[in-house]
């Protein structure tokens, strides 16, 4: 199974939050999924964190090692995609049909990037994981099959 994990459904990998535990599930090598999100997620997760960390709800230690975990995982575990200029056109797009900020909008058109790439190959749909309403929204809308990791709660 292919998931697209937005900002809010990654940082949850990396930090315990309502949903860690599902993530944490799905991102199990022996389940053998594939993780794709966009490249600019990396900076959306760091930004997380620095803020957790100013608020001192991580210390240094921990922080340092979050970032380092991120920065192995995004050279290694996920698939990427890139804001290519179809993509961000889409994103534009994307902000006319529904109510998103700019990198959900990015988010979602990634996500659909992904999931046009996979039906065009006659595989399963990617499934948008998001922890994001108005995201989740939008990519219903768009016909993609949605996930809200807050709602595995344990």
């Amino acid at each position: 199974m292919v998931y697209y994990f937005d900002a809010s459904a990654l940082v949850k990998y990396y930090a315990s939050e309502p949903g860690t535990p599902w993530i944490i599930e799905v991102c199990d090598t022996s389940e053998e999924n594939i993780i794709a999100t966009a490249r600019i997620t990396k900076a959306e997760a760091a930004a997380a964190f620095a803020r957790k960390s100013r608020r001192e709800e991580l210390v240094v230690e921990d922080y340092n090692r979050v970032m380092d975990k991120i920065s192995d995982d995004f050279l290694r575990k996920y698939v990427l995609v890139e804001a290519t200029p179809e993509v961000i056109d889409l994103a534009v797009a994307l902000t006319r049909r529904h109510k998103l900020r700019g990198y959900d909008a990015v988010q979602l058109a990634s996500g659909m990037t992904i999931n046009t790439i996979l039906t065009q190959a006659q595989r399963s749909p990617v499934v948008f994981v998001a922890a994001d309403t108005d995201l989740l929204t939008a990519a219903r809308a768009e016909s993609l099959l949605v996930e809200n990791p807050s709602e595995h709660s344990a």
